[in-house]
């Protein structure tokens, strides 16, 4: 954690608040100046892997955590994927290009996470307009969804595990739509030359890591029950090995199809029609025990289908601009709250522990307020506004006191109505957190032009639906189960109950920060409900803290989303903070592993610095166009 000065009082004055905002923005030159010496770690693949003379997979391109160069940059999981933008970036195309490329391709070597079949969210910066968009990809429910969608014929919430592997489970895709329009409005290449790289990576292979193949393992016992997912991801019945060449032509042939007929082909067309099959009759295999329900999904649900175009939301934190995804996601907001709780704390000057407390304590009362008031925006009164305003904030801040913790479930405050100044509000009525699954992808890109892009896609857990279309090459959401199934307090309004056309909450946060109207940085993660303490801590661990960005997301991490006890990584867990955290009232669970971000930073003089993960989901893949100009 970062290096420990003085204790600091409960909130500062609006002149000390002033002077720390001044304070991140001079050390913004020299966090870009360290970033800078990182640059003999920079490494710059040619391009996606490609096949051999003998017809194996070439290597995958090397994976490095941090890169530092010109032209651009693309930070994402995986190497062939990143290696995928670089090469469309390379060849004039756009940040908003290489995105989608991007994207494509973590869709053929990130197969459980996100893909054709799922959604997520697009935020954009352009550079000449000095503004930011944002795209809602979200998936959609059936318009037959009603408030039972998951719930049994005894009205009771079904098992999570029976809605997860069902076609109940799927929503309309989003993620082909989101392609379209984003290259549509902002992107100077067709959707056909910008699934070129992902084509030929499904169609030629990609070598196979330990993540892959464990992530198969953790599926296998659900994925055999299908046939067209064992044949794709359990050849001959066994899992793919580590180092071994994994092919997917039926996704190849499904790439080739979209850069022939274009998104129609999903929402008007062929494989929306093997898509609705799939749903409406799971192809289950007759020797399975597994009882797989079926879904509504039909073809008028896709036609319906649209992206919605949105402002994003916005806050200010220590005199820099913080962008994030309105709902239908709960990120942009609950982000923005929670650094509005804390604007008024020099948080450079406190001790790791008091650091870790404040962090802890301001992500319990966003959840809090998150889980109230945040749901799709088409069918909810959600007050965005309110939620991200600092009035609001600060009649939450008050609750957070330096020598007591508070006791979730915290009651949520009214945005509509905060507290008078110096009041704290208390007045709502208190509800669990409903459950989220932690999967999802996250991919960063910049350009020569200073154009960026933080774009969040899933197919919801990992493995989504266990449904892959048949000869599609591609497994189904099961992003519907991110509703909740039913209210955690009958006495509480739950803004996130399933019905007709309706998107689920999502925490899905992709995140652009600008300095006036220049970027500063750009990050993301997957990681269910996580994603937003995992994007949370690391603004303020690079912004607050002093750390570089490749460090920022490396450092263990703490998740507290409204419960009884924060989880956290095995680096804060086996700490010395643990047990004074516990001393002054918290309560902790271990979790393994908690996200996976990636960033992209600019510097001086034309730089990027691409940052991802150094060890989680055996490590990132940050790539830049050139070392040199």
């Amino acid at each position: 954690m970062g290096h420990a000065v003085r204790p600091a009082a409960s909130s500062t004055t609006s002149t000390t608040r002033a002077s720390a905002a001044a304070a991140v923005r001079r050390r913004l030159p020299a966090l870009a100046a360290a970033a800078g010496m990182v640059a003999v770690l920079g490494v710059v693949p040619a391009g996606a892997a490609g096949q051999e003379q003998d017809g194996t997979a070439k290597p995958a391109p090397a994976k490095t955590p941090v890169a530092v160069g010109y032209g651009g940059a693309v930070s994402s999981v995986d190497a062939d994927a990143s290696a995928a933008g670089i090469d469309v970036l390379r060849h004039g195309g756009n940040a908003v290009d290489a995105a989608v490329a991007t994207a494509a391709a973590l869709g053929v070597t990130e197969p459980y996470s996100a893909g054709v079949g799922g959604g997520g969210y697009f935020v954009y910066y352009d550079a000449k307009r000095h503004k930011v968009s944002t795209l809602d990809g979200r998936e959609t429910a059936p318009r037959s969804a009603d408030q039972k969608l998951f719930l049994g014929k005894d009205g009771k919430p079904l098992p999570f595990a029976d809605a997860v592997t069902s076609g109940l489970s799927v929503g309309t895709p989003g993620t082909p739509a989101t392609w379209n329009d984003a290259l549509k409005d902002w992107g100077t290449r067709s959707l056909g030359q910008v699934l070129r790289p992902a084509e030929r990576l499904a169609r030629d292979g990609f070598t196979v890591d330990s993540t892959f193949r464990q992530q198969t393992a953790d599926n296998q016992a659900r994925f055999k029950d299908f046939p067209a997912t064992a044949k794709l991801f359990l050849p001959g019945g066994e899992l793919p090995k580590v180092g071994s060449t994994f092919r997917n032509p039926d996704l190849a042939r499904t790439y080739a199809l979209l850069a022939k007929k274009g998104v129609g082909a999903v929402y008007k067309g062929e494989l929306g029609r093997d898509i609705v099959d799939t749903v409406r009759k799971p192809p289950v295999d007759p020797k399975a025990q597994r009882v797989v329900r079926a879904g509504d999904l039909t073809a008028e649900d896709l036609r319906a289908y649209g992206t919605k175009r949105q402002a994003p939301t916005r806050t200010a934190y220590r005199g820099l601009d913080v962008y994030g995804m309105a709902p239908s996601s709960s990120g942009g907001t609950s982000v923005a709250e929670a650094l509005n709780i804390l604007e008024k704390t020099d948080l450079s000057k406190l001790s790791d522990l008091e650091y870790l407390h404040r962090y802890i304590e301001a992500s319990r009362i966003a959840f809090a307020d998150r889980g109230r008031w945040v749901g799709d925006p088409a069918a909810e009164d959600v007050p965005t506004k309110g939620l991200t305003s600092q009035r609001f904030a600060d009649s939450r801040a008050c609750l957070i006191k330096d020598d007591a913790v508070l006791k979730s479930p915290v009651p949520p405050g009214d945005p509509n109505n905060p507290s008078a100044p110096g009041s704290c509000d208390t007045r709502g009525h208190a509800a669990p957190t409903t459950y989220e699954g932690e999967n999802t992808t996250h991919l960063t890109v910049a350009d020569k032009w200073g154009n960026v892009v933080a774009y969040t896609l899933t197919i919801e857990q990992t493995g989504g639906s266990g449904m892959t279309v048949p000869g599609r090459g591609f497994l189904l959401n099961n992003e519907l189960t991110d509703f909740s199934f039913a209210p955690a307090d009958p006495a509480v309004h739950d803004p996130n109950l399933p019905g007709p056309g309706k998107r689920p909450r999502s925490s899905m946060s992709p995140t652009i920060v600008l300095d006036g109207h220049k970027p500063v940085l750009a990050l993301g993660s997957p990681g269910g409900a996580t994603i937003i303490t995992t994007v949370l801590q690391t603004l303020l661990n690079h912004l607050d803290r002093g750390m570089p960005l490749v460090d920022a997301i490396a450092a263990p991490r703490a998740s507290q989303r409204n419960a009884a006890q924060t989880e956290l990584e095995p680096g804060l867990w086996n700490g010395p903070e643990r047990a004074k955290l516990e001393a002054l009232g918290h309560s902790f669970k271990q979790n393994p592993e908690i996200g996976a971000a990636t960033g992209v930073q600019r510097l001086s003089g034309g730089r990027w610095l691409a940052a991802a993960e150094t060890e989680r989901r055996g490590g990132g893949s940050a790539m830049v166009v050139s070392p040199k100009r």
